[in-house]
């Protein structure tokens, strides 16, 4: 989930302020240390040069294994490796054809670069391209999708919240469409990945195209531009023939679990995805965050820590919160006063930090910006769609530490540009410096967490317009009624 923050309002609390203040003087050697750091380059190095994370694959394996040295190297203790199984998706060929009659009547075939998304089914379709512009909910009320193509942006409409793929492909299929095609907002012929559900097959074949392809094909969708006034209405229409080969099966993922602090029936969670979409070398999502936690870990182990922290880095995110999911379903949730997951962080200049709805942890980053004279951008408003997940609908409060490009979307994120050549390690070592200092003032014993209150957080959702995507990408929870 990636767009930019709505910044909210929270008092600083003086006290905590000056709690911060003091972990930073006491930790100041670690974060001197932190500073000019050659570590994370290194880790991020050994990460990329695996080329594919894709979740249940031998390189996500061996990423675990990176994961787990550095760990090592940070100082966590009861480093383990937890496998768990999934369903494990592999890509193989994308078509993507339009035939089109000219104004002599005959008719002209193109081919157009397409890449499969992740658990798209095998299969065939064809039909009518429809433009449905961004992909919300109300643009695709507004066309007449049934058995044809919808094409929808990967962006979304200023001023709102940032509607996700997921959400665009289940109410496009549920509104009768029989494919999907999601075109990137960004220039470089870049066509983007992302996964359709949540860790099954999904029940519509789906592609990502580039920008520059969706151009053309909006050219020749319902809805769309057909040059001198006309519209495809208003014309014959083009036909299109979608077909994706890919394969679900059983596979396996893991956790990479380490500890830092003392052994306390109380914990907090330190989390971050090290998987990646398999198109690209995943450096920024979430090589970058994983490096932060890894990073922040070494710090936290010369913390005088008033509980225990896990320190946890979790596969198949990508496609589904799997590893989380698995996480979440593992603990006694009781024993958890929170989380904080890095999705994000590291990327670039300014953290961000996403509360979920939970007035502790906006609190604690209002906290450790104040006292660190360092700019953290708190947004409460909730969102399904990373590791926080499987926590806060269960009532954990949490805090998603992401940062700001100052662009609405991913950026290179999801495409074949992700790439270690973006990386700007001074922001890893920077947001580890902060994070480290997010958890210790998370642990603080003088910092109430309390649970989630069950109606205020469907409030919330359903405030932030979230029930009817989350609905039609099948993520609203049962019990949510």
């Amino acid at each position: 989930m990636h767009s930019q923050p709505n910044e909210t309002d929270v008092s600083v609390d003086p006290a905590a302020v000056e709690r911060v203040r003091e972990r930073r003087a006491e930790l100041a050697p670690a974060l001197g240390r932190t500073w000019t750091d050659g570590g994370p380059q290194r880790f991020l190095t050994d990460l990329t040069a695996i080329g594919s994370r894709m979740a249940g694959s031998e390189g996500e394996r061996r990423a675990a294994a990176i994961v787990a040295d550095a760990f090592e190297r940070a100082g966590l203790s009861g480093i383990e490796t937890r496998p768990f199984e999934m369903d494990a998706w592999e890509r193989g060929d994308a078509t993507l054809r339009v035939t089109a009659p000219g104004r002599d009547g005959a008719a002209a075939t193109r081919e157009f670069e397409a890449l499969a998304l992740p658990y798209s089914p095998e299969g065939s379709v064809d039909g009518a391209l429809v433009d449905v512009g961004y992909g919300t909910p109300a643009e695709i009320d507004e066309r007449d999708v049934e058995g044809r193509i919808a094409v929808a942006s990967t962006t979304t409409p200023e001023g709102g919240r940032f509607v996700h793929r997921m959400e665009k492909f289940g109410y496009a299929i549920d509104a009768g469409a029989v494919g999907f095609v999601f075109v990137n907002h960004l220039d470089g012929q870049l066509p983007p990945t992302g996964s359709l559900t949540f860790g099954r097959e999904a029940d519509a074949v789906a592609v990502g195209v580039s920008k520059e392809t969706g151009a053309w094909l909006r050219e020749y969708a319902v809805g769309g531009g057909g040059g001198n006034g006309e519209t495809a209405e208003s014309r014959s229409v083009a036909q299109a023939e979608l077909s994706v080969t890919a394969t679900t099966e059983p596979g396996e993922s893991r956790n990479v679990i380490g500890r830092a602090g003392p052994d306390t029936d109380e914990r907090l969670l330190l989390v971050a995805h090290y998987d990646a979409h398999d198109i690209a070398e995943g450096a920024l999502d979430n090589g970058c965050g994983i490096a932060t936690v890894a990073t922040a870990a070494a710090i936290l182990t010369e913390a005088d820590l008033p509980i225990g922290v896990d320190v946890v880095a979790v596969g198949a995110e990508e496609v589904g919160l799997l590893g989380a999911e698995r996480l979440a379903e593992r603990l006694d949730l009781d024993r958890v006063k929170g989380v904080v997951n890095v999705d994000g962080a590291g990327r670039f200049r300014d953290l961000v930090a996403l509360a979920h709805a939970s007035e502790t942890a906006a609190s604690v980053a209002e906290a450790v910006s104040t006292a660190t004279n360092q700019p953290i951008a708190v947004d409460a408003e909730p969102h399904p769609f990373s590791d926080q997940w499987p926590f806060v609908r269960r009532g954990v409060p949490a805090l998603q530490l992401h940062s700001d490009s100052g662009d609405r979307g991913r950026g290179w994120g999801h495409t074949h540009a992700d790439t270690l050549d973006k990386v700007d390690d001074r922001n890893v070592r920077e947001h580890a410096m902060l994070t480290a200092l997010l958890v210790a003032e998370f642990a603080a014993p003088e910092r109430d967490a309390p649970r989630l209150d069950r109606d205020d957080l469907v409030a919330a959702f359903r405030e932030a317009d979230f029930e009817t995507g989350m609905r039609a990408a099948d993520l609203w929870p049962a019990g949510w009624e």
